[in-house]
Formats: C-alpha cells, sequence, structure tokens
C-alpha cells in the first residue's frame, strides 16, 4: 500500500476489557504486511493484553503496552503517538478495538493523504451532509451532530467530524506539537489534537466511513466526557487569542528595546 516500501505504518488500539472483538480485529489487520499494531491496555480484566501477548510468539507486528489502570482514552494515544515516533513510523493512526471501526478503510486513509497533500486525515461519519452511523438512536445522533457542530464553529475548523477516532496522521504533524502539553482526555482529545496540527499549519483532511455501535460491551460516553467536550473548544480559542496577543506585545516591546 505504501508506495514507498521503506516507509512504515502503525494503528494504535486503545482497550480496556475488549477480548471478545480483539481477535477479530488482530485477525484482519495482520492481512496488511505494511501496517504494525501496538494495543494500549488499561489493565484490562478479562484477558485482553493475553490475547496480544500469545500473539506475539508467532509474530513481530502486534504490540502491547499495558498501564496500571483506566488511565483514559486522550493519555493511551498519547504514550502510542511518543512510541511510535521513537520507533521511527511515518503514518500512525488511532483507531477503536470494538469494531465501530472497519479495518477495510485503512489503505484509503493513506492514499487520500498522499493524494491531497494532507498531513491528518478524520475518517468522518457526516461528509457531504450525510450520516454513515450503524445502531445508534435519535439522541445520540443528535448529541453528536450538535457536538461537532459546536466544536468546529469555535475553534474555527471547517471539519464535520472533529470527535471522530478513526484517522491517520503522519509523524511530522505529531512531532510538531508538544504532546505533553495536551490535556483533555475523552472525546475532546480528538478536538484538541485535529486543532492542534491545524494550527502548526499542517493540512487537515476528511474521508467518508461508516460507524458501527459497539456489539459487545457498553458506551464509553459519561457526562464528564460530555462537560470536557464542550468546555474544551473555549479553552483553545482563548488560548489562541491570549498567543496571538501575547506575540504582538513581545514583537512590540522588543522593537522598542531595540531602537533604544
Amino acid at each position: 500500500m505504501l508506495k514507498n516500501e521503506s516507509m512504515k505504518a502503525l494503528v494504535i488500539l486503545p482497550t480496556f476489557n475488549e477480548a471478545k472483538t480483539l481477535p477479530k480485529i488482530l485477525s484482519k489487520l495482520s492481512f496488511y504486511g505494511w501496517l504494525d499494531t501496538l494495543v494500549i491496555d488499561d489493565n484490562s480484566s478479562d484477558g485482553t493484553a493475553e490475547i496480544v501477548e500469545n500473539l506475539q510468539g508467532n509474530s513481530d507486528k502486534f504490540h502491547i503496552i499495558k498501564r496500571p489502570s483506566k488511565l483514559g482514552l486522550g493519555s493511551a494515544y498519547v504514550t502510542g503517538f511518543k512510541w511510535g515516533l521513537e520507533k521511527g513510523y511515518d503514518y500512525i493512526y488511532e483507531m477503536d478495538a470494538d469494531l465501530s471501526h472497519n479495518p477495510d478503510a485503512l489503505p484509503w486513509f493513506i492514499k487520500e493523504m498522499d493524494n491531497g497533500g494532507y498531513d491528518l486525515m478524520i475518517g468522518s461519519r457526516y461528509t457531504n451532509g450525510t450520516i454513515s452511523v450503524v445502531g445508534w438512536d435519535f439522541r445520540r445522533l443528535l448529541l453528536s451532530k450538535f457536538g461537532n457542530l459546536y466544536a468546529s464553529r469555535i475553534v474555527g475548523l471547517k471539519l464535520t467530524d472533529l470527535t471522530s477516532g478513526f484517522r491517520c496522521y503522519k509523524r511530522q504533524a505529531l512531532q510538531a506539537i508538544d504532546l505533553d502539553k495536551i490535556y483533555s482526555n475523552g472525546y475532546a482529545f480528538q478536538i484538541e489534537m485535529a486543532f492542534l496540527i491545524k494550527r502548526a499549519g499542517f493540512r487537515v483532511g476528511e474521508m467518508p466511513i461508516t460507524f458501527y455501535e459497539r456489539a459487545f460491551g457498553s458506551s464509553k460516553m459519561s457526562k464528564k466526557i460530555v462537560r470536557e467536550a464542550i468546555i474544551l473548544p473555549w479553552r483553545l480559542r482563548i488560548r489562541e487569542i491570549i498567543d496571538f496577543f501575547s506575540k504582538i506585545f513581545f514583537k512590540k516591546k522588543y522593537v522598542k528595546e531595540i531602537s533604544h
């Protein structure tokens, strides 16, 4: 799939009790010889980590980082990003391990990125005025649609699905931002990452995907996650305004000092 066979791609799968779906995902991912997999497991009690460890004996394409407790989606991805950058991967994916995201779409991300010159490609459920979601009730769908419209308007990004967790980054884009300063941890993490990538001068695009409601377990949506997603866009906007005026102030101060 990769135009340059020396390039490396990694997909990060955060997990917490995903033993029922993870084998199916890993089986599909093993089909792509150009792709490695990193599982970030938050101390699952159902044997999720053991599934990956058993596969490691037969393949060097599966990796796992085991964390002591449930530390959150955002911190899991930051941990994975740092690991992937250290190992030299050129493309790094985010993807759910609950069968919500179809692995068949993975090659299309890089194709769209290379054809359009994008540094972050987001798999969108809402491109071209459509809704590509299977299994959600009207309330959940309305919350998602409104939330994305709300966030995109505030942070100034003309994107339809800022909260999508199916996406691919080029390493240069991830290297350009300070991952240690990412402070959001739920779905707001996806908003913050897109905002920071765009703000750093990189191109962000969208491609259509179909999202499937998880077949097993329960949704990770909570009131805390919703509150974070409501507040974060304003924090990002305020921070941008403060940075803008700070640059003007320090520039004027610097010019004044030089003129003396």
